[in-house]
């Protein structure tokens, strides 16, 4: 299957466990790859045969920025059932939430989730 990826969305929120981070905004980075046929658009050069990237982006930024998380694993799945709900051609979907700086006290790169969700069979396609 044909794969549009949105690389490296970066947005600031507040998710964690820690009641310090519901207080302060961190940084956080999304990678989404949204599953479908891309032939015809390809051949076309028509927006609308395949996805518009500013649309994506704006579901994911609406959850990320929105309601306060404990686990980066509950954002990932948010946004992946958002986008397969918003975009009825994607087929299936790949989120990998990135959480470069969390409060622990070792030095690491940081933490990061992927998951893949496809269509269920009886979703609209």
């Amino acid at each position: 299957m044909d794969k549009l990826i949105l690389r490296d969305l970066h947005f600031v929120a507040r998710h964690g466990v820690l009641p310090e981070e519901a207080e302060t905004g961190q940084p956080f980075s999304a990678t989404i790859e949204l599953e479908l046929p891309l032939h015809e658009a390809g051949k076309t050069d028509r927006l609308d045969l395949t996805i518009d990237y500013c649309a994506a982006q704006a579901v994911v930024r609406e959850i990320i920025e929105g309601t306060h998380k404990y686990l980066i694993e509950t954002l990932a799945e948010s946004v992946a059932g958002a986008l397969l709900a918003r975009f009825p051609a994607v087929q299936a979907v790949t989120v990998e939430i990135l959480k470069p700086r969390p409060p622990v006290n070792f030095q690491f790169s940081g933490v990061a989730v992927r998951i893949r969700r496809e269509r269920s069979p009886h979703q609209d396609s």
